[in-house]
């Protein structure tokens, strides 16, 4: 069976982090890679401490749970990185909830490295993280200033992140729009089109998940 586009960019993420070790730059502001890695243990494997990754109010299980995994070592770490938590581990679970997510925390390791380049993506795999994107949509889009159309370059589907007249059109590949959606500032080729005033306005928004 074919492992899916998570599994895949979750044993590629912690290759590239055992390569790049722990202290190696990432696309999260302040973030190593070991921090890159701790997170996304506590949002997989620490009940309280994903609920304090959305909810500020709980933020201290969060940095209790962090602080925790802190003490131990990047490549251990790294190691219990490569199977799903058990919060996810039920059937279509990891995929539905981890693909995104994955694959945005990839890049940040990938795109911290001088020199990087962009990933041409299998189309289906495209197509998988395209219908995901669709659905988060009302999530992603909630911070972004103006009305906005979201159009892929290669198909030219189509999604609302925010609703009314005279949007802003952005069009680029899939993993480039979602890096802007998510708040990166390293893509690559994304075109804006629309007022010169609400174009300013879309790039200028602080959009990080």
């Amino acid at each position: 069976m074919t492992a899916t586009l998570a599994r895949r960019e979750r044993a590629a993420l912690c290759d590239l982090a055992l390569e790049l070790g722990p202290d190696a730059r990432t696309l999260c502001a302040g973030w190593t890679a070991k921090d890159l890695v701790i997170h996304l243990l506590v949002r997989e494997r620490r009940p309280l401490g994903t609920a304090g990754i959305m909810v500020p109010a709980l933020s201290g299980f969060t940095e209790r749970a962090s602080a925790r995994y802190d003490r131990q070592e990047h490549d251990a770490l790294v190691e219990r990185l490569r199977s799903v938590g058990p919060l996810f581990a039920l059937p279509g679970v990891d995929a539905a909830a981890n693909t995104v997510e994955l694959v945005v925390h990839h890049e940040d390791l990938r795109r911290g490295v001088p020199g990087w380049q962009p990933r041409l993506l299998d189309p289906a795999d495209a197509d998988a993280l395209w219908a995901q994107l669709r659905r988060a949509m009302p999530l992603v889009g909630r911070k972004l200033p103006v009305p906005t159309v979201i159009r892929r370059a290669d198909t030219g589907a189509t999604t609302v992140g925010k609703k009314g007249p005279d949007p802003v059109t952005v069009t680029g590949d899939v993993v480039e729009l979602i890096l802007f959606l998510f708040g990166r500032a390293e893509t690559r080729d994304l075109v804006f089109e629309g007022s010169d005033e609400a174009v300013a306005a879309v790039r200028a928004a602080d959009l990080g998940v």
